[in-house]
This record gives C-alpha cells, sequence and structure tokens, in this order.
C-alpha cells in the first residue's frame, strides 16, 4: 500500500480544521442545504409546485389554520379537512361560530349574540322575537339548508380539495426563494412573481408538503399541518341539533 506523504495529510486536517472554524462561525464550508432532505430543494421551482399539488392530494386529512380574505371580508380559519367533510372554527369581524359537514349535510353552531346580531353585526333594534329565536339557537348545530345561500358561502371551507386546488397555485413566474424553516421543518420556499403572486413553504423533510402559504395580494395567510392524520367526523345527536326553519340570518 503506497503511504500518504506526511505533508499532505498535515494540509487535509488544516483544511478539515479550518472548514469546521468556519462553519463554526455560521458561513459553511461546501454544506449542501439539502442533504438528508426528500430532495426536492434542487428542482425547479414549477416542478415544485407540481409535486406539492401531488402530495396534498394524495392524502386524505390534513388541518387548515390563519387567515382568509375574500369579498373584502377577513375570516379566521382552524379547520380539519378530509374527504368526506370538516369541521372546526371561524371568526369574522368579532363573530365565532363552528362548522361541521359531514357529506352533504351542513351544521352551523354559534352562541346567542352571533344570532341575535346576525354575523356579530348589531344595529340595536332587536325585538322580542329575534331574542327568543337567538336563545333556541344558543350553542346548537343548526342545520343549513342546501339552497340556502349560507350554506354555498360556508361550505367551501369544509372543503378540502376545493380549498387545495385554489390556495395552491402561485400566480405569475414562479421561482425558487431559499431554503427557509417552519416549526422546526426545513422548508423550501417558491414564489410566485417575486412574492406579489403568494408564497409557499414546502416541505424538505418526508413527503413535500406545503406548510405555510402567504397569499397574493395579502389575501391571507395559512398553515398546513397534521397531514395524513385522521380524525372522528360524525353528525351532531338529535338533541343537540336545531332546524331554523328559514333563510338563516347569516346570509
Amino acid at each position: 500500500m503506497t503511504a500518504i506523504p506526511q505533508g499532505r495529510t498535515r494540509r487535509a486536517a488544516l483544511v478539515s480544521a479550518m472548514c469546521a472554524l468556519v462553519v463554526g462561525l455560521g458561513a459553511g464550508c461546501s454544506e449542501d442545504p439539502d442533504a438528508g432532505t426528500n430532495g426536492v430543494g434542487k428542482l425547479p421551482a414549477a416542478q415544485i409546485q407540481a409535486k406539492t399539488k401531488t402530495a396534498a392530494g394524495s392524502v386524505d386529512a390534513v388541518r387548515l389554520s390563519g387567515t382568509v380574505v375574500t369579498s373584502g371580508r377577513t375570516y379566521k380559519l382552524d379547520m380539519r379537512l378530509k374527504d368526506e367533510g370538516g369541521t372546526g372554527s371561524v371568526t369574522s369581524q368579532g363573530a365565532s361560530f363552528h362548522l361541521l359537514r359531514v357529506g352533504e349535510q351542513l351544521f352551523l353552531k354559534a352562541d346567542a349574540a352571533f344570532w341575535k346580531h346576525e354575523d356579530g353585526t348589531s344595529d340595536g333594534k332587536g325585538d322580542d322575537t329575534d331574542t327568543a329565536a337567538a336563545d333556541k339557537l344558543d350553542g346548537k348545530y343548526v342545520k343549513v339548508p342546501a339552497g340556502d345561500p349560507s350554506y354555498k358561502k360556508f361550505s367551501v371551507f369544509t372543503d378540502k380539495d376545493l380549498l387545495l386546488d385554489g390556495l395552491l397555485t402561485l400566480h405569475g413566474s414562479v421561482k425558487t426563494d431559499g431554503h427557509h424553516e417552519q416549526g422546526g421543518v426545513r422548508t423550501i420556499r417558491i414564489t410566485g412573481d417575486g412574492g406579489d403572486g403568494g408564497t409557499l413553504d414546502v416541505s424538505l423533510e418526508g413527503k413535500p408538503y406545503p406548510l405555510r402559504l402567504v397569499r397574493a395580494g395579502g389575501a391571507g395567510t395559512l398553515s398546513f399541518s397534521s397531514w395524513g392524520e385522521d380524525f372522528a367526523l360524525e353528525e351532531p345527536a338529535q338533541g343537540e341539533t336545531v332546524d331554523y326553519g328559514k333563510q338563516l340570518p347569516t346570509s
């Protein structure tokens, strides 16, 4: 076996020591940011976007939380979604309510103040009939008729596929924007039009699930978690349900 000259050994040791020092100072020494990852960080942005959509569509359940701005109104969401429906809380203009959809059946639960003030806004002119109706609905699951405008308005927040298809699209020219971290998970960030068309952080660990989305035009920021984690989804008991009997005041 050929002996390695001592000078070369000393030089190699010196290089290793200097590299360790540089790493300690935070600069790195030919460090690969994609080492030990799922590899999507090395792909073009368009391929990353396609892979994260495929990953998101391949699982049955996800938790979505954050804000969505639509039609000039901001909704704060904390929803658990799967193919059969969804459940969770929604807050808008200071009023909070709970949504539950099982198959085609949509239920809304809120306190008396929500129903009395029609989605949290009050003109101070409520009468005794309104108060009585609100008290009847307080804390109950109200079945939303399929033909009611509120059904279309709120059921979208419980539709996993519809939400993900609409949300996970960046607008404009899509490019990568470096390596980042979300909740302790390494990510690769992609942007549309330098961020004006939205930004999306994609997991570099495990499957390339989307973890955080900043929507274009200030239309909200959302986090995604609990990918593939199942949860119970059942219609409320009969004693917890009330039929409103007419168009809901939230429309």
